[in-house]
């Protein structure tokens, strides 16, 4: 008898070992927190404020959209808020896409509630993409399909077959605590307290993670992706240290009940800051599609809150607007 999900499965693995690794039937032992169950799920909708509530603010999240990226020369090292967990990196010479969301609607939320910060067409060749997990607002199919197929393309265990299926020919996947390298300039994967699925039936099936990027003069740049709060941040600023900015998450974090083992709150978000041993910070997360219960402009107030009471610099908390460019010096 014709068995599609066996069928799936052979070609699956078949595909894995054409790429040369054999991953894991499953994840879900890298959880550092059980999973929310579907009763959690119901009453934190229950729960949650009217849309009209929630969206009120909108027009005051910060936005200066760009028709043109800015250009910075190889020894420099930009970072431009594009919306999300959406970030164009210039890197060693590189044109690097974080977590690439270009869509005006994701499965499951309400459109978008501020611009793209950098139109598509202003960007230029981009010589790497960075995913974190598959999750829908990280993993979007349609932007992802707009890029060249031999872009070449970095992400976490066993999500490397979702790539190729879509024609994609430079595809690496990486487990925790491996790298890579693409003209000088190093992709590190390393751990995050969070999980994946994309489907109901694949919980855990590919990795979820974060990503450091090291330019060959060793200025280096931590995208964190998606997660809780936990031991992994000084792990990480253990194995780099003297991290120059981190992209953290710092919005989704409400109900705290619901959210808290995958999602940072603001306060959270500062003090991974210091675990990482990272000298700026720039939030991420928030702003974009409304995706939990906190006010929207929540995460940047109290960002900047947590920043002050740690006796931090103003100058480093890098809280961009929408669209935003900022270059290490």
């Amino acid at each position: 008898m014709f068995e599609p999900r066996r069928v799936r499965r052979h070609i699956e693995q078949a595909r894995a070992a054409a790429a040369g690794r054999q991953w894991p039937a499953s994840f879900t032992d890298r959880l550092t927190s059980p999973l929310p169950r579907m009763w959690d799920v119901a009453r934190m909708v229950r729960q949650a404020p009217s849309r009209a509530q929630l969206l009120a603010d909108a027009p005051l999240i910060p936005v200066a959209r760009r028709t043109q990226l800015p250009r910075v020369t190889a020894d420099q090292t930009a970072v431009t808020w594009v919306g999300h967990a959406t970030y164009v990196v210039q890197v060693g010479g590189l044109v690097v896409l974080t977590d690439p969301v270009w869509s005006r609607r994701i499965p499951g939320v309400p459109p978008r509630m501020t611009p793209v910060g950098v139109e598509w067409a202003a960007l230029p060749r981009v010589d790497a993409v960075l995913i974190s997990h598959n999750h829908y607002d990280h993993l979007d199919a349609p932007t992802v399909t707009r890029l060249p197929r031999d872009t070449p393309v970095y992400v976490p265990a066993n999500l490397g077959s979702w790539f190729r299926r879509r024609g994609f020919r430079v595809v690496t996947e990486l487990d925790w605590w491996e790298s890579a390298k693409l003209s000088g300039v190093r992709f590190d994967f390393v751990p995050a307290h969070h999980w994946s699925r994309r489907t109901l039936t694949d919980t855990c099936k590919s990795l979820w993670g974060g990503w450091v990027l090291t330019a060959p003069d060793g200025t280096s740049v931590y995208f964190a992706g998606d997660s809780g709060y936990g031991h992994f941040f000084s792990e990480i600023g253990r194995h780099h240290p003297g991290l120059d900015l981190a992209l953290l998450p710092a919005g989704a974090f409400e109900p705290s009940w619901f959210m808290q083992p995958v999602h940072m709150n603001p306060a959270e978000a500062v003090r991974a800051c210091t675990d990482l041993g990272a000298r700026r910070m720039s939030p991420m997360h928030w702003g974009t599609f409304l995706l939990s219960a906190e006010p929207l402009l929540a995460p940047l107030l109290l960002a900047q809150q947590a920043w002050a009471e740690a006796g931090l610099p103003r100058d480093d908390l890098w809280d961009l607007a929408v669209g935003e460019t900022r270059v290490l010096s």
